[in-house]
């Protein structure tokens, strides 16, 4: 297993704010296992993070565990690297995305798929562009005819140390997203790309919320969505075969656990009735006009 994840509901003890991230490795697992140990800690160590400004803290974060990275002598010849994707959500209530390859994070809101990152693949125009500026070519959609993802941490074989990291051909650099939360946000869904392989943004949406509204665990849907996206086999193009690894945040906003469930619920079965459902029954504060 070359994936690692963290979830930490209190960051630090003067403030609400939790940190959720993914890491999915390749090449080796030390990479990601060292990302989910530290780039929490190194965006807390950064003046912006004081601040408030959580989106360049997140940046110096990513750097900073990269750089962290190249100068340790344990990571010398590790050829391994990892992707990462991380959010923050914050006491005043919103969500700081980062992203670095092509792990991702989906909101829900009001059962409306909302992307909180968007994937890093060679074959995208500004990392096609940046990586041919760096020296690097896209053959067969990977950098260099080898790596099928765009931005990572670590991966140092395809990284200049004399090169900004904005420029490198594979940039640890992430790509920040952030949202102010609205009453009907439900969940957030981190994942790396074995998941988002198999099911689209809104699909995994709708699976959340079927789930949640027929009584289902969060840990039993994160088990049953792997389970879902499996394999049986290697014959199917390599679909399904990939280590998995997800995560669901429930927005609760005060709510008990049991309450959240229920308001998803209740939304579930209004949009699935064979009645129509009067406008005014759905608002952005649950409230009937």
């Amino acid at each position: 297993m070359e994936d690692a994840h963290t979830t930490i509901l209190r960051l630090d003890g003067d403030r609400h704010i939790s940190f959720f991230g993914v890491y999915d490795g390749h090449g080796g697992a030390k990479v990601a296992q060292y990302s989910g140990e530290k780039i929490h800690k190194k965006i807390m160590d950064q003046p912006q993070y004081v601040l408030g400004d959580y989106g360049a803290a997140m940046t110096a974060g990513f750097l900073g565990t990269d750089q962290d990275l190249r100068i340790d002598p344990e990571f010398e010849n590790d050829p391994s690297g990892c992707t990462a994707v991380a959010t923050i959500i914050t006491d005043d209530w919103r969500i700081v995305c980062a992203n670095a390859g092509d792990s991702r994070a989906v909101l829900s809101a009001n059962g409306v798929e909302v992307p909180l990152s968007f994937d890093h693949k060679p074959v995208n125009p500004l990392e096609t562009k940046r990586i041919t500026e760096g020296g690097g070519y896209v053959e067969y959609g990977r950098v260099n005819g080898n790596l099928a993802l765009s931005r990572a941490i670590g991966d140092f074989e395809f990284k200049n140390p004399e090169v900004p990291a904005e420029s490198q051909i594979v940039t640890a650099n992430p790509e920040i997203i952030e949202r102010k939360l609205e009453d009907t946000d439900e969940f957030v869904v981190i994942a790396c790309d074995g998941i988002w392989d198999c099911k689209t943004n809104q699909e995994v949406v709708t699976y959340v919320r079927n789930k949640v509204a027929a009584g289902v665990s969060l840990q039993q849907t994160c088990e049953d969505m792997m389970e879902d996206c499996l394999a049986a086999d290697s014959e199917v193009g390599g679909v399904g075969c990939d280590n998995m690894t997800v995560m669901i945040i429930a927005l609760r906003r005060g709510k008990t656990y049991e309450e959240w469930a229920n308001e998803i619920k209740e939304r579930v079965e209004r949009t699935s009735g064979t009645a129509a459902v009067p406008a005014a029954e759905v608002t952005s504060n649950g409230m009937d006009e």
